[in-house]
């Protein structure tokens, strides 16, 4: 236990200060939201693994809504209080800190959830069962995966990911389940490459020599200094061959 306690110290340093803890940008909040046609005025949101919520400020300045924003790390729900605070929207949106695998809300609660990068932590599959229970009739979800975007990407990459997300799929194999799993796919496109860097991988890239020396020596810690920088690395190599795809649907 206190391993696994000071790896996840050490991952939260890595992480730290981050604008986002995902690919995304505010273009693509925005575009998504927009797949999801005319919400009813006050509108349930609920956003599951929120982070520094980025995209939660993007639709509490959009929409007429009551938005739960939901994050399993304090660190990072502190931060999105202070940004909602700041722009005055701290009375249309809470952040509340809760497990995503044990969400507290009732079924048919929210006629929007909303998840960016953080759905593989439950599973894909997983993931959209449980919305699907959460969401009222007619109701959407808006959810980002990790996909390939070749069916025989190289194989260096496809090792990498092989051992870091091996449940990965095909971005039409996602668009699939969704449908079997009961949706009805409203729309889905792929993040672009440069929403993978202005807020994540670039300040995220240019913290890690900083970090190399404050744990020199540290074996634990320069090793997942080292995992991160051949994340980051894949992402120049293969930039083509991977992506997240932002999936909308509705029930």
């Amino acid at each position: 236990m206190a391993d696994t306690t000071r790896a996840l110290e050490i991952f939260m340093d890595v992480q730290r200060g981050l604008p986002r803890q995902g690919p995304g940008d505010d273009e693509s909040t925005r575009r998504a939201l927009a797949l999801c046609g005319r919400l009813p005025k006050g509108a349930s949101v609920l956003d599951v693994g929120c982070g520094p919520g980025m995209q939660t400020m993007v639709l509490a300045f959009a929409l007429d809504a009551e938005i739960e924003a939901v994050d399993l790390h304090e660190e990072y729900l502190d931060q999105l209080r202070a940004s909602l605070q700041a722009e005055g929207l701290d009375r249309k949106a809470a952040a509340l800190r809760a497990d995503m695998n044990a969400l507290p809300f009732a079924d048919r609660s929210f006629d929007l959830i909303w998840s960016e990068g953080a759905a593989y932590v439950m599973g894909f599959e997983n993931a959209l069962s449980s919305f699907r229970q959460l969401l009222k009739p007619g109701g959407c979800v808006a959810v980002t995966e990790l996909v390939w975007l070749e069916r025989d990407p190289p194989a260096e990459v496809a090792a990498y990911f092989g051992g870091e997300y091996p449940a990965m799929r095909h971005r039409d194999d996602v668009c699939r389940l969704v449908e079997r799993l009961g949706y009805e796919l409203l729309g889905h496109f792929t993040l672009p490459n440069a929403a993978w860097w202005e807020h994540y991988y670039g300040p995220l890239e240019a913290k890690l020599p900083a970090l190399r020396a404050k744990y020199e020596g540290d074996a634990e810690a320069l090793a997942i200094v080292t995992m991160t920088e051949r994340e980051i690395a894949m992402r120049h190599q293969y930039p083509d061959a991977y992506g997240y795809e932002f999936v909308v649907a509705r029930v």
